[in-house]
């Protein structure tokens, strides 16, 4: 034993062991592991301050980057394209178009910045002369990706073919592309179209087989802000009327029969439903990003396809997205370059302002796409959540829930402190008035009612202050679904009540009933357990329809195998090599 007075001797280290490499290995991997787990803790982002399951709101950051350049872009016209339609030897094209960068994006999974034009009625040489305007566009240039289809509400559209359009560099001493013609790719089109225009050069050799489009594209200046590491639509302000009478009709819903400046007129009630998308000009705040919650474990393979039954859910979720926004000749197209007071009376036209004690539900996307249809707290859901469907099930958004408009007595007083239509009864509306055509007598309630993604009601100003900034003239309040449930739940049953009193049913029931509310837990379980048979308590269409979704192999092998090929040849197009550089 060494003396108490001695010196201290340095330790001496054992020989080392081959099971210390594992050891390292397997604190590492553990450390790996409560890293993730943690990560994945709901809440706000996985800040662990908060139980439950992951998604919601996500605080990641946008990149950092330097400001870009304002970049317009427009799609002037194509000619010679394929005849699509057998019957009229035409087509019914549009133009889709996405724009690729080099800034990195937030997540993988979000969706790159999209344009789509309007679509022309019967013609192989349509003119759009539709203007983009993109703000953010690095200086290391784009890829602009055109993809035309033909339009057939019936079926799946027809590809007409694709070009791409490479930009190496971006300044504001850069000449940009004035009308210049760049040939479609016929490889990725439909050969059924090209068949038809083949037949037809065999016997006029006029007629040329290879068509063109026709695009302009020019740098405005430099975009404002410190961060120029996301892009975004600064305008026009699109929006569109998509409208089913087909649909009303096996729902019962009707609409009044209406002049061009939406005041009533005598005459019968029309069946009809009405779905609206309205782009808002950018940036929307970049704290509002939600992605969609777990709260069950399909939920995840629901929105990335991973499992065969999240992948029949997605599906059936894409095709009923398709169904209610479907384009067809009835779709009305409109145009703001920017916001201002008819835009926002073309919001309140798209509500029926005041009238019918209507409900809507609605999804913001990130680049500021506005969709909304009236929902209501007597309808049940057919095919999954509301808000899922509206998203197109995107995996993060920038807000959803509810909202509806009322009618003021006095415009220049604070609303929380008069009377408002519904629930009182005021002269000077509906309904057995017009509606008054002045925003500053009615008021937007908006809230963040949604299951599907839970938004942050923290966020509700940042959501108030972009929508003040996009519907001038409009008074806007806002409602946290949790801290103001009891108002909520007191205002959206005003609206019911008003909306009896007005017999006035023109919402599109998806379901067949049942008290259900705006969050969709419950619905999602409830579907889950109708359709792949863990219960026998709904009833419904899907009750009718349960046989072919929990058979798949049965049911949907054409439909998937369909799906595949389509994305097949989508993965083919983008990684064409064969592009021209500008």
């Amino acid at each position: 034993m060494a003396d108490g007075n001695s010196e201290p001797q340095d330790p001496v280290g054992r020989p080392s062991h081959k099971t210390d490499a594992y050891a390292t290995k397997f604190v590492d991997k553990t450390t790996a592991l409560q890293e993730k787990a943690k990560d994945k803790t709901p809440g706000a982002g996985g800040d662990g301050k908060e139980k439950g399951p992951a998604g919601g709101f996500n605080k990641t950051a946008v990149p950092k980057a330097s400001p870009g350049y304002n970049v317009r872009f427009t799609f002037h016209r194509a000619t010679n394209l394929p005849m699509a339609d057998v019957n009229t030897f035409s087509s019914d094209p549009y133009l889709v178009a996405l724009l690729k960068t080099s800034l990195p994006r937030r997540h993988k999974e979000d969706p790159l910045i999209c344009f789509r034009t309007r679509t022309i009625r019967r013609n192989v040489k349509p003119e759009w002369n539709s203007e983009w305007t993109v703000a953010n566009v690095p200086a290391s240039g784009f890829e602009l990706k055109c993809r035309l289809y033909d339009e057939d509400p019936a079926d799946h559209d027809d590809r007409l073919g694709n070009i791409h359009v490479h930009v190496d560099r971006v300044s504001e001493g850069w000449e940009g592309i004035r009308d210049q013609p760049y040939k479609i790719k016929k490889r990725m089109g439909s050969k059924r179209a090209y068949l038809v225009r083949g037949c037809v050069s065999m016997f006029n050799r006029k007629i040329p087989m290879s068509g063109e489009v026709f695009i302009s594209i020019e740098v405005l200046g430099r975009t404002e802000g410190e961060n120029g590491g996301r892009m975004f639509t600064m305008g026009p302000c699109n929006w569109s009327q998509h409208l089913s009478p087909m649909i009303g009709r096996l729902a019962g819903t009707k609409d009044p029969k209406e002049d061009a400046e939406g005041n009533s007129e005598k005459g019968p009630d029309i069946y009809n439903f009405q779905a609206n998308q309205m782009q808002l000009a950018g940036p929307v705040p970049e704290q509002l990003y939600h992605r969609y919650v777990e709260f069950r474990p399909f939920v995840a393979g629901m929105f990335t396809s991973h499992s065969l039954k999240g992948r029949v859910l997605n599906r059936a979720l894409h095709h009923q997205h398709a169904r209610v926004y479907n384009y067809d000749r009835s779709t009305v197209y409109g145009s703001f370059p920017s916001p201002s007071k008819d835009m926002t009376l073309k919001f309140l036209d798209l509500v029926h302002y005041d009238r019918g004690g209507r409900i809507y539900t609605y999804v913001m996307t990130l680049d500021g796409l506005w969709r909304f249809t009236e929902t209501g707290k007597e309808f049940g859901i057919d095919l999954l959540s509301k808000h899922t469907m509206h998203s197109d099930v995107s995996i993060f958004i920038a807000f959803s829930g509810e909202f509806f408009v009322r009618r003021l007595k006095n415009p220049w007083k604070d609303p929380e402190a008069q009377e408002t239509h519904p629930p009182a009864e005021m002269s000077g509306g509906p309904p057995t008035e017009d509606s008054p055509k002045d925003p500053a007598y009615y008021q937007l309630v908006i809230d963040n009612d949604s299951g599907t993604y839970r938004p942050n009601a923290d966020l509700l100003p940042l959501l108030k202050k972009f929508l003040c900034r996009n519907l001038p003239g409009l008074k806007i309040s806002t409602l946290d679904c949790n801290g103001d449930k009891e108002k909520m739940d007191k205002m959206k049953d005003e609206q019911r009540e008003r909306k009896k009193a007005e017999k006035q049913n023109r919402a599109y029931v998806q379901g067949d009933g049942g008290s259900i509310s705006s969050s969709d837990e419950e619905d999602l379980n409830n579907h889950e357990q109708t359709v792949f048979g863990e219960s026998n308590e709904k009833q419904g269409k899907l009750r009718k329809v349960g046989h072919a979704i929990t058979q798949p192999e049965e049911k949907i092998m054409d439909w998937a195998k369909g799906d595949r090929e389509r994305e097949q040849r989508e993965t083919e197009d983008d990684t064409a090599t064969n592009n021209p550089q500008v």
